[in-house]
């Protein structure tokens, strides 16, 4: 089950109230078939840890590691993933169609 809207933004609360770095990812834009749809978000903390989903899984490691050098370097990200991107298959997004996410740190 995905954890709601709701449950990823406390945490990215609670954990900035504890002092964690913490950085939050939102698809911006879809085209095609794509595995979740625009507004969804995955919070990162500075340890890695995350919640909620930008891409059912199969992008999310790509985009927790570029959270964790934007929690770094407080520079946001534009990530974009696609069928026709060899990126994208790297990071395992074979469902034919392209997203955008926005990463962003948090605090």
């Amino acid at each position: 089950m995905l954890s709601s809207d709701s449950d990823i933004l406390a945490a990215a609360e609670a954990w900035r109230r504890a002092g964690r770095g913490v950085a939050l990812a939102t698809v911006i834009e879809t085209w095609g078939s794509a595995p979740r749809p625009v507004g969804s978000h995955l919070v990162i903390d500075d340890m890695g840890r995350f919640l909620g989903s930008v891409s059912g899984g199969c992008v999310e490691g790509a985009v927790i590691a570029d959270a964790l050098d934007v929690i770094e370097a407080g520079t946001p990200r534009l990530l974009e993933f696609g069928v026709a991107d060899e990126t994208a298959w790297r990071a395992g997004l074979s469902c034919g169609g392209r997203i955008r996410v926005f990463v962003e740190r948090v605090g």
